[in-house]
């Protein structure tokens, strides 16, 4: 979101760390405090890839949205990414303790139980299981500098 007279961002930061809450007993998630002033005014949660969940502010999500909608409604691929993307969304504002109820369709798709992993991935907040994270962690190190050049050409 950079401020096009200067180039400069304006008010957005992305979402950075890793945090490990716990789910409630009513399925509900306490923000991390870094990350509620950006989520407070609204939020959507849907299905994200690798089984864990994806957390867009409401204007991010409102730019990808946009995005998706472009894709020619007569590419299957389009309409079959289009359907699971946004079946699965909810729209939620959080409450005044910073906290995100997750629906139960939701936590059965990401096998949310109790302990999670709250990630930044820069322009989205991700939900995981905890053993999960630490597995996918665990296994994507092993490349993580080999892969480097190859998806950020010149950049290290």
């Amino acid at each position: 979101m950079a401020d096009e007279s200067t180039g400069a961002f304006a008010s957005y930061a992305p979402f950075l760390g890793t945090y490990t809450p716990r789910l409630d007993d009513k399925g509900r998630l306490i923000l991390p405090a870094k990350f509620r002033a950006q989520l407070a005014s609204g939020l959507v949660v849907t299905r994200g890839q690798e089984r864990c969940l994806f957390v867009f502010p409401m204007s991010e999500f409102q730019r990808m949205h946009e995005q998706i909608r472009q894709a020619p409604v007569t590419s299957k691929q389009a309409r079959d990414y289009l359907r699971v993307f946004l079946s699965g969304a909810h729209d939620e504002i959080p409450d005044k303790q910073g906290r995100l109820a997750i629906p139960s369709a939701l936590r059965a798709y990401a096998g949310l139980d109790r302990d999670v992993a709250v990630i930044g991935a820069g322009t989205r907040v991700e939900i995981w299981d905890a053993a999960a994270w630490e597995a996918y962690l665990a296994e994507q190190v092993e490349s993580y500098s080999d892969t480097a050049e190859e998806v950020f050409p010149g950049a290290f």
